[in-house]
């Protein structure tokens, strides 16, 4: 069974809720330890196997920042930073080292050398209009990051110069740890601090970098924003984010997208809200009124007798579907306004009007808000 298969939740590999605490947390990988711990289950390879899964999704879980990483981006997130980029769980230069840190010779592999590791992560917000997020866009950004130094092309020496192996790991990049632990004793691997997992030292260093293989610069590039996207989705960006060093492969570039709202439209999901104002008479006798809408003006036609609150629905105005084709649709929701600022000619026809449909109405000259209880403090008073 390969030390990834199963690899999903990592919550439900410890058997605990994604609020669980980290006294939960520990209680749970405890007992899953125990259970599954090579020890007991001597011969079975299933079971060495899904122990190593429980042990990694505890080590992630226990760290408050990796927890967070996990819970807002996923696995890939965590694991990308960590394990030189896995992509879609991948193994080459990935989980195998993640795997040989935690459980050195138990994980049944020798000392090795790490190579360089690659670059961490970054985030960046990019604010886009509401119609760029429904059409799509393509914008500009700049991020300062750790960038390989041109140089030295990332390997830190100075010209004509190379690295020595490291004298401390003598070239594995790893030093292994005996400890006493809940399980009995453990051979854990850790990376050498004097090469940083390399292996190899640099006597003399690139001048320009000073042997990291890396220096800050500022770079500006295009990003896809694709069509249907909403306020708080987050793009990822492959081997944009930070260099590693000595020539290690860059991390990822997480991109926030901040939306702008628009005035005349709410979104819900992939459909689209308008209001649309008509006068009385529009209602009551039908009219085609302009629209505005995203692609353009339009034209709508309503029906004698258009209620306040109708909804109108426009297929295919709406915003285009992220994953998949088609769009959503526009609705539109019908406003009747009523008059307010009457001449005498229009007030004298809609009495005409109303007393001809047996509606009782205020008499002329009714002050504004003088309603029937206006009238009936003033003849009690």
């Amino acid at each position: 069974m390969a030390v990834t298969d199963g690899l999903g939740d990592l919550y439900a590999l410890l058997g605990v809720r994604p609020d669980a605490s980290d006294e939960e947390i520990k209680r749970a990988y405890r007992a899953r330890a125990r259970e599954l711990h090579p020890d007991t289950n001597q011969g079975d390879p299933e079971a060495e196997a899904r122990f190593k899964q429980v042990t990694v999704a505890y080590e992630v879980l226990r760290d408050p920042e990796r927890r967070a990483r996990y819970d807002r981006y996923g696995a890939e997130a965590v694991f990308g930073a960590q394990a030189g980029g896995m992509g879609d769980f991948g193994f080459e230069g990935g989980l195998g080292d993640i795997f040989e840190a935690f459980f050195g010779q138990m994980a049944g592999g020798g000392g090795r050398r790490r190579g360089p590791q690659a670059g961490s992560d970054a985030e960046v917000r990019l604010g886009i209009d509401f119609a760029e997020a429904v059409f799509g866009c393509r914008k500009e950004i700049s991020v300062r990051l750790p960038a390989t130094c041109a140089t030295c092309a990332g390997r830190g020496t100075a010209p004509g110069t190379d690295p020595v192996t490291c004298v401390d790991c003598q070239g594995t990049g790893e030093l292994r740890r005996v400890r006493q632990s809940l399980l009995g004793q453990v051979v854990t691997s850790v990376a050498c601090s004097r090469c940083g997992g390399t292996g190899e030292m640099i006597p003399d260093p690139c001048v320009d970098c000073r042997g990291e293989g890396r220096r800050m610069e500022e770079s500006t590039f295009t990003v896809e924003v694709p069509a249907g996207v909403e306020d708080g989705s987050t793009l990822r960006l492959a081997e944009r984010g930070a260099a590693g060093q000595r020539g290690g492969p860059s991390g990822s570039l997480f991109v926030h997208l901040a939306v702008a709202g628009d005035p005349r439209f709410e979104r819900q999901g992939d459909h689209l809200n308008t209001t649309l104002t008509i006068g009385m008479a529009q209602a009551v006798l039908g009219t085609e009124a302009a629209l505005e809408s995203l692609d353009g003006p339009q034209r709508l036609t309503l029906r004698p007798g258009t209620q306040h609150g109708h909804v109108e629905r426009i297929r295919g105005l709406g915003v285009p579907h992220l994953r998949g084709r088609g769009r959503g649709d526009l609705f539109v929701h019908v406003r009747v306004a009523t008059p307010t600022d009457l001449t005498p000619e229009q007030d004298e026809l809609l009495r005409q009007y109303a007393a001809s449909r047996g509606e009782d109405v205020s008499p002329p000259g009714t002050a504004a808000g003088e309603g029937v209880f206006s009238r009936l403090r003033s003849a009690f008073g």
